[in-house]
């Protein structure tokens, strides 16, 4: 009998993409509400991805199945 599929994660996948190079891409928190106290430069900041830490990597790779 084969073995069954693991299901991803879907909130995961909604928030995690893989690079091309097999790296884990996020979007940056704090960018949501409350705006108006943060400062232009900081905003600015908040709207670009960035790499996933070494940390978690493993743990979200194995989650989001692609």
């Amino acid at each position: 009998m084969a073995k069954t599929k693991m299901k991803s994660h879907r909130g995961a996948s909604k928030r995690f993409k893989l690079t091309g190079s097999g790296k884990v891409k996020r979007n940056k928190a704090y960018k949501s509400h409350i705006l108006t106290k943060k400062s232009a430069k900081r905003k600015r900041g908040l709207r670009k991805a960035t790499l996933l830490t070494s940390a978690d990597h493993k743990r979200i790779k194995s989650v989001i199945n692609m």
